[in-house]
């Protein structure tokens, strides 16, 4: 027997409830209580959140520190920050905005929301999830506290040799941050490898490549970008530890001794500039998501915004020499850069005339979410402009290392992910916590930051183009730059009050919001086809698919998965390209050893490329024995089955 949703904008049926299957599926994925149950959980939903919530943690940090510099350089000769103070200040902002922030968030919504999106009860490794969730926690840790204790970097969130390097930056600044930057990505291609197991072998049954949610498309290109770009960041980083390590001594970056200073240049934006992009493809993912809720139609061109996004992966990584258009590069090979950089374009641009061929050919709703991603489009189009001219070797050598640099960064970033961001929390924040978010605060919310960062960014147009450099804690009144600089740090403040806003939003709907129901927006992803908050294993029954939008185009009748165990954590794997069940896979259950890995990893780099590499061996031996219990524990295989 079957009984069918009753919303009639979700036509996914499951069978009537097997009260007994039910209370056991609730203890087999039940976690424990306390700081026990904290530690040792392996449910992907509270690792997502974590993600989430630290990443957010690290941006109001981060924002903090930002409006400490525009409060240095509202007025010339400003004395509220000394030039030591203003360094550590702007370095751990862009520091942590970039490697704490943007990339961690986007992992986070992608945990949480790609097994509920295709189907699943959980990631295909949650032990991985989880390790790498507390080598991202202590790399931000140890960022912030360094801060406090005046030991914060400050040498820029790029750290170009040979300023980072043992000659002009001594003591141990640089050192954190290396080891930052390393452990921060270890975990990250902890989660990319996590969720790419996960999208190729566990999507529900029906649900082939070509009828995957563009979210979880963007997830995918993402994942495998941060294959190839994160060990670049991870070598130069590990290189400048042991140039500066005493003990050990290498010459990767010294000139004198046959390095090369422009080898950490190359190296580091062969990262940086991808980075751009692996931030930037989960927002557009975001848009694609919540733009045909909105307009009650399915997105326009599925097929070109998949293969833009793919194209804009490939492009990202041909690009990063337009960071260095100054250095004595080879001009031919310079201008072939300008080529991919303007290339890049093209594939960004038919994202954008998809968005808004559904919006046309749709008929839209103005709900929070959707005017987020309105304001998305408008301040992302300047970014974008403003790109194309920086990609010009000319009009780059004249603005390079100016304001106009910094406007440009922040259009794209927070134009192109932190909007699209905002909009995900109005869109799926009831699907966490089972309530809905505010709407006046939330227009409020928007409007404040909409006006507060134009009013913050346009003007550094301006002042670039008028020659202030940036990375200067000063400026003399003749310069002629206070005026600007002072409509900046009033938009800043707008900039913050509007995070604030946003927090007693989250805040007060998190306790007194209208209750949201499984689908308030009547949308058609899986995740909107179970309770929301979701139960800890999802869904009691697997779902099928018939479609791209399987919750709208799903039959009455579609089948659903049976024969999973209850008594064990178990999955469906199914095959690649077109989702036909394969086999069960049974997972594993919460533990401690990811808490203690990510604790032995964190001493291991921390300890051994900051202080001396005998911790390094210390920590080693403690990371063996953990991986041995991991491994040992997860090698206890059940008769006819796979095992994590």
């Amino acid at each position: 027997m079957t009984e069918t949703i009753a919303n009639p904008r979700m036509p996914i049926t499951t069978p009537l409830a097997d009260e007994e299957e039910l209370r056991q599926l609730e203890e087999t994925w039940r976690k424990p209580w306390g700081v026990w149950g904290w530690l040792t959980t392996t449910n992907h939903k509270d690792i997502g959140l974590r993600f989430i919530y630290t990443a957010m943690t690290f941006f109001t940090f981060a924002g903090l520190l930002a409006l400490g510099v525009r409060i240095q350089l509202a007025v010339p000769s400003n004395h509220f920050l000394g030039p030591d103070r203003y360094n550590q200040f702007f370095t751990t902002h862009g520091s942590a905005m970039m490697f704490l922030f943007a990339v961690p968030i986007m992992e986070g919504f992608g945990l949480y929301l790609v097994p509920l999106m295709i189907g699943t009860r959980n990631v295909a490794f949650p032990k991985l999830m989880a390790y790498a969730y507390y080598c991202y926690l202590f790399a931000g840790l140890g960022l912030f506290v360094s801060l406090i204790f005046d030991m914060g970097p400050d040498m820029g969130w790029f750290a170009y040799t040979p300023l980072s390097g043992p000659s002009f930056s001594p003591g141990h600044r640089v050192d954190i941050w290396s080891q930052m930057v390393t452990l921060v990505e270890l975990s990250s291609l902890a989660s990319a490898v996590d969720l790419i197991v996960t999208i190729l072998k566990e999507r529900a049954p029906g649900m082939s490549l070509n009828r995957m949610p563009i979210f979880v498309w963007a997830q995918l290109v993402v994942s495998f970008m941060m294959l190839f770009s994160m060990p670049a960041v991870m070598l130069c980083s590990t290189m400048l530890s042991t140039d500066r390590l005493a003990n050990i001594g290498t010459h990767f970056y010294n000139h004198v001794e046959g390095g090369d200073h422009l080898l950490w240049q190359h190296l580091f934006w062969f990262f940086a500039h991808p980075e751009v992009y692996i931030i930037f493809i989960p927002a557009t993912g975001f848009v694609s998501a919540i733009i045909p809720t909105f307009t009650r139609r399915r997105m326009y061109g599925y097929t070109p915004l998949v293969l833009s996004m793919t194209a804009t992966a490939f492009i990202g990584f041909g690009v990063w020499v337009h960071h260095m258009f100054v250095t004595p590069l080879p001009e031919l090979g310079q201008s072939m850069f300008t080529a991919s950089s303007m290339m890049i374009v093209i594939p960004n641009g038919v994202q954008m005339f998809c968005w808004l061929a559904t919006i046309w050919g749709g008929k839209p709703r103005i709900k929070l979410p959707f005017v987020w991603v309105l304001g998305f489009v408008a301040v992302f189009m300047i970014g974008g402009l403003s790109g194309v001219m920086l990609a010009s070797i000319a009009i780059d050598s004249q603005v390079h290392d100016t304001m106009f640099v910094v406007a440009h960064l922040h259009y794209v970033l927070i134009g192109g992910a932190v909007f699209p961001l905002f909009g995900a929390f109005y869109y799926w924040y009831p699907k966490w916590t089972g309530r809905m978010l505010g709407t006046k605060l939330g227009y409020l919310n928007f409007a404040l930051m909409f006006i507060g960062f134009n009013l913050t960014f346009w003007p550094l147009h301006h002042l670039g183009l008028h020659g202030m450099p940036r990375r200067v804690y000063t400026y003399p009144a003749e310069m002629g730059w206070g005026t600007a600089n002072f409509i900046a740090t009033i938009g800043a403040m707008l900039q913050g009050l509007s995070v604030l806003v946003f927090y007693i939003n989250v805040l007060v709907s998190r306790r007194h919001g209208k209750i949201a129901g499984a689908n308030p927006w009547f949308a058609g992803t899986f995740e909107w086809a179970t309770e929301s908050p979701p139960p800890r294993f999802n869904f009691q029954h697997l779902p099928t698919c018939q479609g791209r939008e399987p919750v709208w185009e799903n039959q009455p009748d579609a089948p659903v998965v049976t024969g999973l165990r209850s008594d064990i954590r178990e999955l469906l794997s199914t095959t690649t390209l077109d989702a036909e069940p394969h086999h069960r896979y049974d997972i594993a259950n919460d533990s401690i050893t990811p808490f203690l890995l990510g604790c032995a990893t964190a001493y291991m780099l921390l300890g051994g490329g900051i202080f001396h590499p005998k911790h390094a061996v210390y920590a080693a031996i403690a990371v063996t024995v953990f991986l041995w219990i991991w491994f040992w524990a997860s090698g206890k295989k059940k008769p006819g089955h796979e095992s994590d």
